[in-house]
């Protein structure tokens, strides 16, 4: 566990498939975080993998593009 997390292939696809999600739904890093509850700052720092994604903040950036958290999990899987 810990920072090799942020570096695994599998680690890589899950953050590069929500970004892909995110620009599909035209949001913004601004408007994800305010819809999160976060700064823009926090969430360029979880896609760029300098900020590891729990599983919490999974959820809540899933929920926030309007995408179910297990399906994008199952089309990464």
């Amino acid at each position: 566990m810990g920072r090799r997390d942020t570096q695994s292939a599998f680690y890589r696809k899950i953050i590069d498939a929500l970004i892909q999600r995110r620009r599909d739904a035209e949001i913004t890093q601004w408007e994800l975080a305010r819809r999160m509850g976060t700064d823009q700052s926090q969430i360029s720092k979880l896609e760029r993998g300098e900020r590891r994604l729990d599983i919490a903040d999974y959820a809540r950036y899933c929920h926030a593009i309007g995408l179910d958290p297990g399906l994008l999990l199952k089309e990464v899987d």
